[in-house]
């Protein structure tokens, strides 16, 4: 009998301990930083979706978020830049500069004073903005974070670069070239090279222009980059040259410079493209061949096309952002009031000490053969899914040769006004059928975050360190997509891309292999 009343008396304890837990993590769930964080990660994917969490934070801020209202503001600030809120943008900035210099916080107040320097230099063209790039020095310093102040030091070239100011440029860089050919990373050399390079085509300075054309074509095969920030630089040097030919009127040379920028078509950025079809249709229209002019005039369609493609996987990733928004906002309001609930049903369970170690053996048994099952039907239904986006992917390529095709169809007719009315056709049919793209992607996207369950587990065991936004483009990476790719689908630039990969890189230790290879052999 006393045995049976130690073993009840080690049974109520247990229980006690058990509901302080609750009533402690309760009280935590007031701590607000976790929406702070879920913010931080959506910031690249959904504007929307991040925003939703940071209005989710109720006030005072200062109470719910103290510790994080840098990183609150500074996310802010990106949500304003996607939405083309410059005013409030440069607000947020101002906040997130103020509070971390307040919280120590000297990685977000050199990030803020980089924004602000461009908000108000490139936009507004104020010359007082220089002052929070020399704070951002500062902050770097102080944090001793090198590639923080090897983009100060490009910011200050990029921006006379951008004014045409091309000897002040030079010089800004050639003090720091033999710098940036020692750093690991070769990307901050390319960009040096290239801008060097283009400062002197503009110059006319041919000996100059070729010396550092050539440094720049020697970082063609380095790994530290990827292939495609190498040929974009490379076919913006050819559209720089080919615009400095034509200004000279050299016709030979412009459409020399121009069938080489040709090649990399698939890897200029959007200005660049543009330029391109400018210049070969102005430089056409200069020789007299009007015909060849005005098919260079058409292929902005091609290029409209394309730019409708991104755009409807963007509109799905978002329309799918959104849903799990509020999902998650969903579940973080439900857990509360299951919590008050568990407390009264731990009370309840005391009374029932025998009764609910039998149920917790039974329920146990039950959740190991209905987990057994549930693995067996996932099998089937990975397969089943699989088939689905087969065809989905299979019938979205059908309908993308279609159009070019029909582009095609309508760039040769003549005819101003049976033009303009087979433009009118094509616009209606485009946008029409975009609807319907749109409803049915909705299922493919879900069936592909559906399949990543496994791999975001394992990630979160093996790499603690890296946060969800990194361990999401692991994952892309593994199943084959490219950075740009991958910039599609998170709606973000190949260079912040490239950049995650790098930090990734470091997070993780590799010396002796790539991260591509080491997520195969891995998982």
């Amino acid at each position: 009998m006393p045995k049976n009343i130690y073993s009840l008396k080690i049974l109520f304890s247990s229980f006690f301990g058990i509901i302080l837990c609750f009533f402690s993590f309760s009280q935590n769930d007031k701590n607000f930083h976790r929406f702070v964080d879920s913010a931080d990660v959506h910031i690249d994917t959904s504007s929307k979706k991040a925003l939703a969490f940071l209005d989710s934070i109720p006030n005072p801020l200062e109470e719910n978020i103290k510790g994080r209202l840098a990183d609150y503001y500074s996310i802010k600030a990106l949500v304003n830049d996607d939405f083309k809120e410059y005013t409030q943008l440069h607000q947020n900035y101002i906040l997130a500069l103020k509070y971390a210099e307040e919280e120590g916080n000297c990685l977000v107040a050199g990030e803020a004073c980089l924004e602000l320097f461009c908000n108000m230099y490139f936009v507004k063209k104020d010359s007082t903005a220089y002052k929070y790039l020399d704070k951002a020095k500062k902050y770097y310093e102080s944090c001793d974070y090198e590639y923080g102040l090897i983009e100060v030091e490009q910011s200050y070239a990029y921006a006379e670069f951008m004014d045409a100011n091309h000897m002040a440029c030079n010089k800004l860089i050639l003090e720091n070239l033999k710098k940036y050919k020692n750093l690991d990373d070769k990307y901050y050399y390319l960009f040096a090279t290239y801008m060097l390079t283009s400062d002197y085509i503009y110059l006319e300075d041919i000996e100059n222009t070729n010396k550092y054309f050539n440094e720049f074509k020697a970082l063609k095969n380095n790994d530290s980059f990827t292939a495609h920030n190498y040929f974009s630089f490379e076919a913006a040097i050819y559209i720089t040259k080919a615009d400095v030919f034509f200004e000279n009127k050299e016709m030979d040379s412009t459409f020399f410079y121009l069938k080489e920028a040709s090649k990399l078509l698939d890897h200029m950025g959007g200005d660049v493209i543009e330029n391109y079809y400018k210049i070969f249709a102005e430089a056409y229209n200069f020789t007299g061949d009007i015909k060849t002019s005005k098919t260079y005039i058409d292929s902005l369609l091609l290029f409209q096309n394309k730019i409708y493609r991104s755009t409807v996987n963007a509109s799905v990733d978002i329309n799918e952002s959104l849903s799990k928004v509020q999902l998650e906002l969903n579940e973080a309001k439900e857990k509360k009031f299951l919590h008050r609930v568990l407390i009264v049903v731990l009370f309840l369970l005391l009374i029932f000490i025998g009764y609910l170690y039998f149920l917790f053996y039974k329920k146990t048994r039950l959740n190991l053969i209905e987990d057994l099952s549930s693995q067996k039907g996932n099998l089937s239904y990975f397969k089943s899914n699989n088939e689905k986006l087969t065809i989905k992917v299979q019938g979205l390529e059908d309908y993308i040769v279609n159009l070019k095709k029909e582009v095609k169809t309508i760039s040769v007719i003549n005819d101003p006004s049976d033009l303009r009315n087979r433009i009118k056709d094509f616009y209606k049919n485009l946008h029409l059928n975009s609807s319907t793209l749109l409803d049915k992607s909705e299922n493919h996207i879900e069936l592909v975050n559906d399949l990543n369950v496994d791999f975001f587990k394992k990630s979160h065991e093996l790499y603690p360190q890296l946060n969800n936004s990194e361990v999401i483009i692991c994952y892309y990476l593994y199943i084959g997509f490219k950075n740009k790719e991958i910039a599609v689908f998170l709606n973000t630039t190949v260079r912040a891309i490239e950049s995650k990969r790098y930090r990734i890189t470091k997070k993780i230790n590799l010396e002796n292999t790539t991260l591509i290879k080491h997520l195969e052999a891995t998982f």
